[in-house]
């Protein structure tokens, strides 16, 4: 246990001298008695809610429960409010914030007087983000997850937000349901506060971050509006206290094999390939080396076991959580975990996992009736991506799994989005739809452009899928043959920029590759003829953005954040 004198928001209150002097006053300027945090342990609550992130609007009254966990145990909270990541919302996308708010949390834990954290996010790219400024700063920390909103409902169908979105969009294009049916799905959709309820990017990297045992056991899936979200609230306060006074610190906890572990889970999870980026940079913070190589390695390893949409058939979160959680999940593959090393709650993640039950054998599967045999991520390698790219194989259809076609190339989003249609394209069943310059430098900031629409025609004759590229990222709640992340992109001079509409390209998951079928004496001489685009910023973030950032398959973090280093505390006398 920490002595008063040992804590770090002592060298702030608790000296002789002017600036100690200083601080006390304005904390009384507060309204606060000594009696509430002198000697305590002060705890940051870094808060992402928004009135415009219907994600984490629940996230001011969570707070509540964290400060009444933080109190309970003994502890002194603050809440800091910090940035909103809205992938509802956000343009050109939160992707290109996701940075941002990782420098925000960093700095805002090494310059205050704080002694541990709890991090609330959940949308998407909110939880590496608060991971990764956490991990820098390397205080003791719990992540706090948002939580699934409850199912949507329409008429007698039970949906899933993002998944039926998309399902139901191409519907509409297809002329199969129309205005009136469209306006009650969108009353219907999304029901409550709360992340997307499949087991999009949210889900995916909640259960990520309750893999890496950061979280409270189970939290990671139960509904945001349920009141279990509440208890959980209150006890990640008291558990932050308790990893205070053990000097437990976020270094302690996200080790390699935490990392291994987290990768198994998304990948038996069938979770989001944005998955891919973010645990790279996250491990990247905490000094640990990932790669798609290690990716492609453990989903060889590991069954899809959730049934989970949209690669599972049928449930959704609220299923999964009360079949057994990630818990009950984990419990179905001990062979394939780390199971001595340590969690924020416990010694072991063989001792949290001890009792724990799966309660619906269709939601999460046993080993011998798997959703899938392997991984729900594939890494591809060729010509077309030296440096990688990836594809959610078990939410395509299976015919183009191994499909050689011609290609049909879009410059840019805006342009596909003009043309699509266009009949002089000739898009038929076979083609293969090609987008460019929508990487993390291209588009800017990686936006979800990888699910390219099918055109009209196709739709109508009953095609809900084709093989499509892209340096572009995906939506966790989407599907199809979309293969993303192609490494380098197109912007700096990838060999996607190279590619010519009527170039024939051959996607090949067992064998993992993906290649352009033209001979390189020819790709050479395009490449000779390149020129680069113009610069997307000239000013501002952005071009901090375009200098700094990095592709892809090292997790798009900047690099001055990602080098190794150290960083001074500030002296606060």
């Amino acid at each position: 246990m920490k002595s008063p004198e040992q804590l770090r928001s002592h060298q702030w209150y608790g000296t002789d001298g002017l600036r100690s002097f200083s601080h006390r006053a304005r904390t009384r300027q507060l309204g606060y008695l000594p009696e509430e945090h002198l000697g305590k342990p002060v705890v940051a609550i870094l808060n992402t809610w928004s009135d415009i992130n219907p994600c984490h609007v629940h996230l001011r009254d969570r707070a509540q429960a964290v400060k009444r966990g933080v109190w309970q145990a003994g502890g002194f909270p603050l809440e800091f409010p910090v940035s909103t990541l809205s992938e509802t919302f956000q343009k050109p996308t939160p992707m290109l914030y996701r940075n941002l708010l990782a420098m925000e949390t960093e700095e805002l834990l090494r310059s205050y007087p704080v002694d541990g954290a709890v991090l609330m996010g959940g949308c998407d790219k909110s939880t590496p983000a608060l991971l990764m400024g956490a991990a820098s700063a390397d205080l003791p920390a719990v992540f706090v997850p948002a939580g699934p909103m409850l199912p949507g409902h329409w008429r007698n169908e039970v949906l899933g937000s993002g998944t039926d979105m998309w399902k139901y969009w191409d519907d509409k294009r297809a002329g199969l349901i129309g205005d009136c049916e469209m306006q009650e799905l969108e009353n219907g959709l999304a029901r409550s506060p709360g992340h997307c309820m499949t087991m999009g990017t949210a889900s995916t990297l909640t259960a990520a971050a309750e893999a890496l045992g950061v979280t409270v056991p189970g939290a990671s899936s139960i509904p945001a509006v349920d009141s279990g979200h509440d208890r959980m609230a209150a006890r990640a306060g008291m558990t932050i206290v308790d990893l205070v006074h053990k000097d437990r610190k976020l270094s302690d906890i996200l080790t390699a094999d935490a990392f291994e572990d987290a990768v198994t889970t998304v990948l038996g999870l069938g979770g989001s390939t944005n998955a891919v980026i973010h645990l790279i940079a996250m491990a990247g913070r905490a000094g640990v080396r990932l790669t798609l190589d290690d990716f492609d390695r453990i989903a060889r390893t590991v069954p899809v076991l959730a049934n989970v949409r949209p690669g599972g058939q049928k449930y959704l979160m609220e299923d999964f959580h009360f079949a057994g959680g990630l818990p009950g999940f984990l419990s179905r593959i001990p062979d394939l975990l780390h199971l001595d090393r340590p969690t924020v709650c416990h010694d072991t993640l063989r001792e949290q996992l001890a009792g724990a039950q799966v309660h619906d054998d269709d939601v999460i599967r046993p080993r011998d009736n798997p959703v899938a045999d392997e991984g729900g991520v594939a890494v591809l390698r060729g010509n077309l991506c030296p440096d990688g790219a990836v594809i959610k194989h078990i939410a395509a259809e299976p015919h183009l799994l191994k499909h050689t076609g011609p290609a049909v190339v879009f410059d840019d989003y805006r342009q596909m989005q003009r043309t699509i249609n266009d009949p002089a394209l000739n898009i038929t069943a076979d083609s293969v739809l090609v987008l460019r310059n929508a990487g993390p430098k291209g588009g800017p900031g990686m936006p979800e452009y990888g699910m390219l629409p099918l055109p009209d025609h196709l739709l109508k004759q009953g095609v809900r899928d084709m093989v499509r590229i892209s340096d572009a990222r995906m939506s966790g709640t989407s599907y199809g043959a979309c293969v993303l992340h192609v490494a380098p992109e197109s912007y700096v001079g990838g060999p996607l920029a190279l590619v010519r509409t009527g170039d024939t390209i051959t996607l090949d998951v067992e064998n993992r590759t993906l290649r352009l079928d033209v001979d390189d004496e020819e790709l050479e001489r395009r490449r000779a003829r390149w020129t680069p685009p113009p610069v997307r910023y000239e000013r501002g973030y952005g071009a901090l953005y375009n200098e700094q950032i990095t592709q892809a398959d090292t997790g798009c973090d900047f690099e001055f954040l990602a080098r190794p280093g150290t960083v001074q505390d500030p002296y606060a006398g």
